[in-house]
């Protein structure tokens, strides 16, 4: 059993060598997972873990980093964690990682390229083993250094311009142009976009679905772009000069989550009947909008899959160095979610 003085100090593995009466290589060999491979009887093993779960062992992290060149740290740069789809994927992304072993450490940028760049220095600086990336454009150069150092890393969400890098992006563009049918199905011409002015190649994309279906059908895209970021009243306020002034709109789109909370306030604000009046899609769920009266139809993300994609694409180039080389990008579908604020209402 361990003495009263084994559970007050600090334990090194010397310690607890001495305490077994065998080598300090034996009990690091039964530690790190290698007792099998390096021939340590059952019997020597066991007594090693035994007595460590006893004495509540830590090993020395900073230590082993130095050691094996691992940190068993992954960094996670995202646009906003307060943003649910964003904290969402994040949750799913961290369970993931925890289930195999690894640790997370959390930024969000607000899409300002000066402070991503911090970020990922310091991430440099704590030797991250490995990176997951929804960055602004204005970062591009300082992704492809960490391309080239081989560290694995996988972007999200979005892409970066002449960055070659294993990637998983959802198809914005062909949920906002199913999106844009559907209101065209319900009889709605003078449909609206609400999109941050943002140069980001998810944003882009949405843009690109709405203004495909619209031009097919012989119609004129109304795009208003929204200043980012702002405070939520500012932002309201912006929707609602639009909406004041776009009499003719019978339907709007938004291209964000956030955009749609603050435009459906905007639009109690100003007495718009929905859809009587004016019919709503969001891109992207979020609670608010199932709760809704009426409940909001949205191009929902598929949020878990996207977790998945990601964490195992990282993961494949961390444990298997084979694969560091490889790019993988995949695009996943997003589904159409109809409820009754896009719905005609009939007679």
């Amino acid at each position: 059993m361990p003495t009263e003085l084994d559970l007050k100090k600090k334990l090194l593995i010397h310690d607890i060598a001495k305490h077994l009466e065998v080598s300090i290589a034996t009990v690091s060999l039964v530690l790190n997972g290698k007792a099998k491979e390096k021939r340590i009887s059952d019997s020597v093993a066991e007594r090693v873990l035994k007595y460590v779960e006893e004495v509540g062992y830590k090993p020395n992290q900073l230590a082993k980093s130095l050691r094996t060149g691992k940190t068993h740290v992954i960094g996670l740069v995202i646009e906003d964690i307060a943003n649910p789809f964003f904290a969402t994927v994040a949750a799913l992304i961290e369970q993931k990682a925890l289930a195999r072993g690894y640790r997370m450490l959390f930024c969000s940028t607000n899409n300002d390229s000066s402070k991503t760049r911090d970020l990922l220095t310091m991430f440099q600086e704590r030797h991250v083993d490995g990176y997951i990336l929804a960055l602004p454009n204005g970062v591009e150069a300082e992704v492809r250094a960490l391309v080239r150092s081989g560290k694995p890393l996988v972007l999200f969400d979005r892409l970066l311009p002449g960055v070659q890098a294993n990637a998983v992006v959802v198809d914005g563009a062909t949920g906002m142009y199913e999106a844009t049918q559907h209101l065209l199905s319900q009889g709605f011409k003078r449909i609206a976009l609400l999109m941050p002015r943002l140069d980001q190649t998810q944003m882009n994309a949405r843009a690109q679905g709405y203004t495909q279906a619209l031009r097919e059908a012989g119609l004129s895209p109304l795009v208003h772009e929204v200043e980012f970021p702002q405070d939520t009243e500012q932002l309201v306020q912006d929707a609602q000069s639009f909406f004041e002034d776009c009499t003719t709109c019978d339907a709007v789109m938004f291209a964000t989550n956030y955009l749609g909370v603050y435009g459906l306030e905007a639009l109690r604000r100003l007495g718009r009947r929905i859809p009587e009046e004016i019919a709503v899609i969001s891109f992207d769920d979020n609670d608010l909008f199932r709760l809704y009266s009426p409940p909001i139809t949205v191009v929902a993300q598929p949020i878990e899959a996207l977790a998945e994609e990601v964490i195992g694409t990282l993961l494949a180039s961390l444990e298997n160095p084979a694969e560091t080389g490889r790019i993988v990008q995949l695009q996943l579908a997003p589904q159409l979610v109809v409820r009754a604020s896009s719905m005609r209402p009939s007679a």
